[in-house]
């Protein structure tokens, strides 16, 4: 298996194309993959190409796009994770995940139980991090698309008409799945398994302290189903996997 490198905006005309520099430094100090190699190089949007290196230095490297490669199948049904944000670095681990599983966007949201702030995730730079982590995960799992990581944002952003759909990964007529414990008593809860193909979804998941009654009511007034993953309560970090798991398994994309 060659090599895969992240290029963002490539030119599939010219001559030569330049590696960012991270991805640079990893083809030339971490593989020392050198003139005449030949590699894979994709774009982030769906494209992947056979290339071989030109040139490789310590911080700089261009590569020769050789011919088109069929890329790794992407999901029937456009998924958009909605986390909101977890302590520590198990959003980490959830990006890394979601992304292997085909989602098509993820947008952490700050809820009333999560132990964070829109101040702190700005000032931390979480964002660009998890795209990091996203990029790294496509290369992985085959993909050529690398998922869009949101800006961070309120709950009640999910709920509000004027933003709903306003991202190019969320489409205005998505299906709205938010996942529940099972003591949840407000509202009708679905299983997973009579949750009807949608064309679009946006899978919405709690913190550890789990959602807040207000919050349970307001997606349920907004027309959110309200889905459970059977009678145990599961870790927060492991809800987003296992409900992505079991709706693109009922959907038949896994």
């Amino acid at each position: 298996m060659r090599p895969r490198f992240h290029v963002p905006g490539v030119d599939a005309a010219s001559a030569s194309v330049a590696l960012p520099e991270d991805e640079a430094e990893h083809l030339a100090r971490v593989l020392r993959l050198g003139a005449g190699d030949e590699v894979e190089i994709f774009d982030g949007q769906g494209h992947l190409w056979r290339a071989e290196v030109l040139q490789a230095g310590k911080k700089s490297a261009s590569v020769r796009l050789i011919a088109p490669l069929p890329a790794a199948r992407e999901a029937g049904v456009a998924v958009t994770l909605v986390m909101s944000v977890l302590k520590g670095d198990k959003m980490d681990a959830v990006v890394r995940d979601a992304v292997m599983l085909g989602v098509s966007a993820i947008r952490p949201v700050v809820s009333e139980r999560a132990e964070t702030s829109l101040a702190a995730l700005a000032r931390s730079h979480r964002a660009e991090r998890w795209h990091r982590i996203a990029v790294a995960s496509a290369k992985q799992c085959g993909r050529a698309v690398v998922p869009e990581i949101g800006a961070p944002v309120p709950l009640e952003w999910c709920w509000a008409p004027s933003t709903r759909g306003t991202a190019p990964a969320e489409p205005a007529r998505s299906l709205r799945v938010m996942c529940v414990e099972p003591s949840a008593a407000l509202g009708d809860t679905t299983s997973v398994q009579l949750i009807a193909k949608p064309a679009a979804a946006q899978v919405i998941v709690g913190p550890e302290g789990g959602w807040t009654v207000t919050e349970v009511a307001a997606a349920d007034a907004a027309g959110a189903i309200l889905m459970r993953l059977g009678a145990r309560t599961l870790r927060a970090d492991a809800v987003p996997i296992v409900a992505l798991s079991a709706l693109l398994t009922t959907w038949g994309e896994l």
